[in-house]
């Protein structure tokens, strides 16, 4: 561990040594895993697949095919990136993201029917950029290692 991921008060749930912050540690891994297989399996596959219902969907936005292949792979990248250490702070931010441009999608072309769910999905998301926000600091290092 270095000495400044040490200090830092962005590790306090990342590195503690303590009973509780080992708990904590675990429960937000098992939470990552948990979204990047809802991200994976329940949201990017079945674009991925071309399942009808997501054929469907993207056809009546205008967005056809490309639109729904192009979502899906930005989600499945997000699921693996949400497993990656490094990248697991991002993924969250990125993730986040796509589910802001869900929550617009939703309201404006299906009525915010299920416009709540990319909201909910956000909470937990925005949690793990934060209680990971350490590993930014290690990704900008490495990036800044290769110029």
């Amino acid at each position: 561990m270095s000495e400044t991921t040490a200090s830092a008060p962005a590790s306090a749930i990342a590195e503690s040594a303590t009973p509780r912050g080992r708990r904590a540690r675990i429960a937000l891994r098992g939470l990552q895993i948990v979204l990047a297989l809802f991200y994976a399996v329940a949201s990017a596959l079945p674009k991925l697949i071309a399942h009808p219902s997501a054929l469907e969907s993207f056809e009546e936005m205008g967005w056809g095919s490309a639109g729904m292949y192009a979502v899906g792979v930005l989600e499945l990248a997000g699921a693996v990136a949400l497993l990656i250490p490094v990248l697991q702070s991002v993924a969250a931010i990125a993730l986040s993201a796509l589910m802001v441009g869900a929550f617009v999608v939703q309201l404006a072309y299906f009525g915010g029917e299920y416009a709540l769910t990319p909201v909910i999905l956000i909470l937990p998301l925005a949690l793990i950029a934060w209680a990971r926000r350490g590993s930014n600091a290690e990704l900008l290092r490495l990036v800044r290692r290769r110029d």
